[in-house]
């Protein structure tokens, strides 16, 4: 008896284990019913913007360049220095040119052979009006001459002076110093004290002794994309975040969108510039990098939700809200503006919806109802 009990018992445990595994990988592989969260609709403020990358620069920055050519003897700024108009920035050693020096001193003997031949006849012609052997009116013309010729003389040596010394005694003209054009903020001084300098003329844009800006007077200077250039009109409201500035932010108006765009790295972006209102206590300083947000739109204080919820069939909008617990219907709603991740809502929906925020893969067993 007993050895035909326990191998059945033990039969009996292997199969009632198969069973009790076979159960448990079954319950295992049904998926179990995925519960939905839900969100109302929030009240905010929606506002739909463009992106420009760019820099707040001065409007009006002046490159001051020498009037000579030379050697920089002495300078009298260095970069953050505020200066006024006509103010002393430096001094430059004239090098002389040999072909213009030589010209000037050439110019000075013409002038003299001139001007002693000019004297020796104004002695005859004196004497001769002494006589009254000339009339005055002749006598007047020739002394008109003879004075010319001075002239011509006192002119050609000044001019040897300003190319030998950079200035002249007799008419005080001085072109060996640099002065300022502009009152403002010294932004930079690329030359140093005994720096070789260039004048500026028809063949060469000249040395920079140092650049001057009026920093009270700031703009933002960037571009946007193509894309996004049509949307946009002069006086559009602008808000500047600088990344030196921290959580600071500065505000704006679009004043200058450019006509012609450029490539760059295969796409087309056109410039845009916005006035910048500065802040007092706000230090802003020349090149600083920021981003402009362009406001194109705004709507304040409007009903809205996650434009991720917004689900779209046959040309028309709707989301999933629920009336029961996990129970949705859909609901069709009409939009407003959108800022890309909210989006307004006009009508569809109230205070106490509840709307279905969609999962990342849809459930088996969804207990959504279709109209």
């Amino acid at each position: 008896m007993i050895r035909r009990i326990v191998p059945l018992l033990l039969a009996l445990g292997v199969f009632a284990a198969f069973v009790g595994t076979l159960l448990f990988l079954y319950d295992k592989s049904q998926a179990k019913p995925a519960a939905f969260d839900t969100v109302k609709p929030v009240v905010m403020d929606i506002v739909k913007k463009t992106v420009a990358p760019g820099a707040i620069v001065p409007r009006r920055e002046v490159a001051i360049k020498p009037r000579v050519s030379g050697v920089l003897e002495k300078l009298y700024v260095n970069p953050g220095d505020t200066v006024k108009a006509q103010q002393l920035l430096g001094k430059i050693q004239i090098i002389p040119n040999i072909v213009a020096l030589n010209n000037a001193e050439s110019a000075i003997r013409s002038a003299q052979i001139g001007l002693d031949n000019a004297q020796s006849q104004m002695q005859r012609y004196q004497q001769l009006f002494d006589q009254k052997l000339m009339n005055e009116t002749e006598f007047n013309q020739f002394k008109l001459g003879f004075e010319l010729k001075r002239q011509e003389l006192e002119t050609a040596q000044s001019n040897r002076e300003l190319v030998k010394e950079g200035a002249s005694k007799r008419t005080g003209k001085v072109s060996n110093v640099v002065i300022a054009t502009a009152s403002g903020t010294v932004l930079d001084v690329p030359v140093k004290e005994g720096s070789s300098v260039i004048e500026a003329n028809n063949f060469n844009e000249g040395t920079t002794i140092c650049s001057i800006a009026d920093m009270t007077d700031m703009i933002f200077q960037g571009r946007v994309d193509e894309s996004e250039v049509g949307k946009l009109s002069e006086g559009m409201p602008v808000s500047i975040s600088v990344g030196a500035l921290g959580e600071q932010r500065l505000e704006g108006k679009l004043e200058y969108i450019a006509p012609k765009g450029k490539e760059k790295e295969g796409t087309i972006e056109f410039e845009v510039k916005a006035a910048v209102g500065l802040k007092q206590g706000v230090l802003v300083r020349a090149n600083y990098s920021a981003n402009a947000d362009i406001i194109l739109d705004t709507r304040h204080q409007v009903m809205a939700i996650e434009e991720s919820l917004v689900q779209f069939d046959k040309g028309k909008s709707y989301v999933e809200v629920e009336t029961t617990p996990q129970t949705f219907t859909r609901r069709e709603v009409k939009l407003g503006l959108s800022d890309g991740i909210n989006v307004e809502v006009l009508s569809g929906l109230d205070a106490q919806s509840r709307v279905k925020k969609p999962l990342l893969e849809a459930p088996a067993d969804s207990k959504t109802k279709k109209p």
